[in-house]
C-alpha cells in the first residue's frame, strides 16, 4: 500500500510539472534579444529619426552636408549610455511644379539603403520662394512606419530654407504637427540661411513640435574634417562587410542581395570621410543592424540562433554550398575571428581618429556653432525624457 501511495504521488508530481513548467518556463525564460557582439541579453531602447529636406535648388550644399554627416549622426544618437536600435528614414521635397513633391523612404535600420538612396538626392527645382513643406510634414508624420514601442524617441528634423506653401488647398502644418504629438512624434527645424519669410513658420513649426528652431549657414554650419585614419577605416570596412554570408529563402537571399548592392554602392560614390564615418558606425554595438542586416549565417552559427547541419543546401549561401560539412563550419569561424579581429582594428583607430578630430575642433573654437553641436544638445535633451543619457559630445 505505501509503495502504490507512493507511486501515485511520483505520478501526481510529475503530471504537476507537465502542465505547469511551460508555464513557468513562460515567465522564467529571457525574451529578451541578444546582442550578437556581446552575447548578453538586451532590451534596447529605440530611436527613430526622419529627416525632411529640402531638395530644391538653393539646397545643393546642405544635401552635400547630409550624405558626408549622416553615419556621425548615427552615431552621435547611438552614443547613449544604453545603447539604442536607431532606425532613420527620409522624406525629400520640393514643389507642385517640379520633377516631384515628395519623396519618400520609410523608417530603416538598414542605413545603407537609407544612404545609398540619399546619395542619389540631386539639388534641383524651386525658383519661387515658398515650398511644399506641409506636403513633406504630411509624408513624414503619415507615411513612416513609426515605432510603437511607448519610450521610443521619435523626431522629425525638417531642413530647408523657404517657408510653406499656404496658398494650396492641403493639410497645413498646425493640424499636422498635432497629430504628429498624438504619435509622440518631436518635431525640430533646422533653418538653412536666413531668407525673414521663414522665421517665423519654421520657429513656429518648431514651437508646436516640442521642439527647437535654429538656423545655419545655407552649407549647413557642419563639421566636416578629413582624417590621416580615414581612407585605412574605410579600408577596414569594406573587409568587414566582406565577411558577410547570407541563408534562407530565396525571397531572405534576394532580399540581403539588395543590401550588397546598396553597400557596394556606399564603397563606390561616398567619400573616404563618409566611408569612415559608416565603418565607426558599424563597428560598434549599434551599428550591428546596419552590418549585419537580416539571415546572416556567420553571426547566427557563433550565437548559436542556427545550427549549421540544420540547415537544408538550398538555403546555404552560395559561396559554401559545395563544401563539405566540415569545411563550412571551419570556414565560418576564420570569418567569425576575422571579423572579431578587423572590429577590433577599426574601434582603435576610431579612438584615434576621434583624438585627431577633438584637437581640430579645439583649435577652432569648440565650435559651438556648428550643425553637429546643435543637433547633439537637441538629441541630448529631448531623448533625456526618454531615459537616454548622452555624455560623450558629438561624432564628427
Amino acid at each position: 500500500m505505501k509503495t502504490k501511495l507512493i507511486g501515485i504521488a511520483l505520478f501526481a508530481l510529475t503530471l504537476g510539472a507537465v502542465v505547469y513548467y511551460p508555464q513557468l518556463s513562460a515567465k522564467t525564460q529571457p525574451v529578451d534579444p541578444v546582442d550578437p557582439i556581446t552575447h548578453h541579453i538586451t532590451a534596447n531602447p529605440k530611436i527613430d529619426v526622419v529627416f525632411v529636406l529640402d531638395t530644391t535648388g538653393s539646397m545643393s550644399d546642405l544635401i552635400q552636408t547630409a550624405k558626408e554627416k549622416i553615419w556621425s549622426i548615427a552615431t552621435t544618437m547611438s552614443s547613449a549610455q544604453q545603447t539604442p536600435d536607431i532606425r532613420i528614414g527620409l522624406v525629400a521635397y520640393r514643389d507642385r511644379s517640379d520633377a516631384y513633391v515628395t519623396k519618400v523612404v520609410d523608417l530603416s535600420d538598414d542605413l545603407d539603403s537609407v544612404y545609398a538612396t540619399l546619395m542619389d538626392f540631386q539639388a534641383d527645382g524651386g525658383g519661387d520662394t515658398p515650398e511644399s513643406v506641409n506636403k513633406a510634414l504630411y509624408d513624414a508624420v503619415h507615411a513612416m512606419s513609426w515605432s510603437e514601442q511607448d519610450q521610443a524617441y521619435k523626431v522629425i528634423f525638417l531642413v530647408g530654407d523657404a517657408p510653406p506653401h499656404m496658398d494650396y488647398n492641403e493639410v497645413q502644418y498646425p493640424e499636422i504637427v498635432a497629430s504628429a504629438l498624438e504619435k509622440g512624434i518631436v518635431v525640430n527645424t533646422i533653418q538653412c540661411g536666413d531668407i525673414e519669410s521663414a522665421v517665423q513658420p519654421w520657429t513656429q513649426i518648431a514651437a508646436l513640435g516640442q521642439g527647437n528652431f535654429f538656423q545655419v549657414e545655407q552649407s549647413g554650419s557642419a563639421v566636416a574634417y578629413t582624417t590621416p585614419y580615414d581612407e585605412k577605416i574605410a579600408e577596414l570596412s569594406a573587409r568587414l562587410d566582406d565577411t558577410r554570408l547570407y541563408y534562407g529563402t530565396e525571397e531572405e537571399k534576394e532580399k540581403m542581395a539588395e543590401k550588397v548592392a546598396a553597400t557596394e554602392k556606399v564603397h563606390e560614390i561616398a567619400s573616404y570621410a563618409a566611408r569612415a564615418r559608416r565603418g565607426v558606425f558599424n563597428a560598434s554595438t549599434a551599428g550591428r543592424l546596419n552590418m549585419l542586416g537580416d539571415n546572416e549565417l556567420v553571426d547566427a552559427v557563433v550565437s548559436g540562433e542556427v545550427e549549421l547541419e540544420e540547415l537544408e543546401p538550398e538555403a546555404l549561401p552560395a559561396s559554401i554550398a559545395a563544401m563539405a560539412p566540415a569545411e563550412q563550419q571551419a570556414h565560418i569561424e576564420e570569418l567569425a575571428v576575422e571579423r572579431d579581429e578587423l572590429r577590433a582594428q577599426i574601434r582603435q583607430l576610431a579612438e584615434d581618429r576621434d583624438g585627431y578630430l577633438r584637437e581640430k575642433v579645439e583649435e577652432a573654437g569648440g565650435l559651438a556653432s556648428s550643425l553637429d553641436q546643435k543637433l547633439y544638445d537637441t538629441v541630448k535633451e529631448q531623448a533625456g525624457k526618454r531615459g537616454l543619457e548622452y555624455e560623450d559630445g558629438p561624432a564628427y
